[in-house]
């Protein structure tokens, strides 16, 4: 944030699937009928390097995997009415969890 300037978040509702493409600053995840694992997120533009909010309104828990683009080891968690901070660095090409609340 900038002091004295107004920030405001970009938001929109996604399905899950393996692979998600959000564009806003916000994904709001309201189904996981497909599936309950996320393994790669495509950056929203090429050279991107930036914050997603991965909020889960689906009802289920979501598993985010290491088999695609996010970092670390074996899987992360996001409960059901919970959100996940995940930063991206463009260097690595990975999504880093910064929280998942």
């Amino acid at each position: 944030m900038i002091p004295g300037l107004t920030t405001r978040l970009s938001e929109s509702n996604i399905s899950l699937a393996t692979t998600i493409n959000p564009v806003t600053d916000v994904a709001r995840v309201t189904s996981t009928a497909t599936t309950t694992q996320v393994a790669t997120i495509v950056p929203a533009f090429e050279g991107f390097a930036g914050i997603l909010f991965l909020q889960n309104k689906s009802g289920a828990s979501i598993t985010l995997t290491t088999a695609g683009n996010i970092a670390g080891t074996g899987s992360i968690t996001v409960l059901n009415q919970r959100m996940a901070v995940l930063v991206f660095s463009a260097v690595e090409g990975k999504w880093s969890v910064a929280n998942d609340t």
